[in-house]
């Protein structure tokens, strides 16, 4: 693949083979955003776990302290006096409507979708719709909840969702090269400490195999996994 310019600079500004610490690998990623956007920062861990196997799954979800720099729309599947308590905490859209619409329509003009229990039975019909995009609600990741008004606020201040992939990694933004190295680690932090707390007890050997930070269009930086345990 050939890349531009502004990359091929980007790469003369690190060793590609080293292993930073998260601060400066963090830097580094600021440093060389040169796109005329501003490019999300994402980070990819490698987990040593298999995803094929129930007891090895490694999935939740967790609010970024300084947020994720993008406006969330937020969809919230209930009714009844759930209905008041969605809007007031500030959903984009709120009632059992829309599953109809994301039906017959293919409406899909949100990102985090929120349901009551009370809902699921419904909101399970469009599985197939909403679980390839991973926006289907779940209990672990506190978007089925009798609570709505805590996850709408929750989702709208930077909560997100981190789950394995069928090649055992997680992918998750973190913010915007905008927020600064500083913002950005305090965002990881919270990622890392969340996926730490997460190791399934089945989960064998060192648990991080492989960390990346980047930017949207900006090379790969590799952190240190040691310090996040065996």
């Amino acid at each position: 693949m050939k890349h531009g310019k502004k990359y091929t600079d980007s790469l003369k500004a690190f060793d590609r083979s080293n292993l930073f610490e998260a601060a400066e690998a963090l830097d580094t990623v600021v440093k060389t955003a040169k796109a005329k956007f501003d490019e999300t920062v994402e980070v990819h861990i490698r987990l040593g776990v298999d995803s094929r196997h129930a007891d090895q799954q490694v999935r939740g979800a967790v609010v970024l302290p300084n947020g994720t720099g993008k406006t969330v729309r937020v969809l919230v599947i209930c009714k009844d006096n759930n209905i008041e308590a969605a809007k007031n905490a500030g959903a984009d859209y709120v009632g059992e409507e829309y599953v109809q619409k994301i039906q017959s329509e293919g409406w899909m003009d949100f990102d985090v979708v929120i349901a009551t229990p009370d809902m699921m039975g419904v909101v399970g019909r469009l599985g197939k719709v909403l679980g390839p995009r991973g926006l289907m609600p779940s209990p672990k990741a506190g978007t089925v909840t009798p609570d709505v008004a805590k996850a709408v606020t929750e989702a709208k201040a930077g909560k997100i969702e981190y789950r394995l992939d069928k090649t055992n990694i997680i992918h998750c933004p973190i913010g915007k090269a905008s927020f600064g190295a500083e913002k950005l680690q305090e965002n990881f932090d919270a990622l890392m400490n969340a996926i730490v707390k997460a190791k399934p007890a089945a989960a064998k050997g060192q648990y991080v195999k492989s960390c990346v930070v980047a930017s949207t269009m900006g090379p790969g930086v590799r952190i240190n996994p040691t310090r996040y345990g065996a």
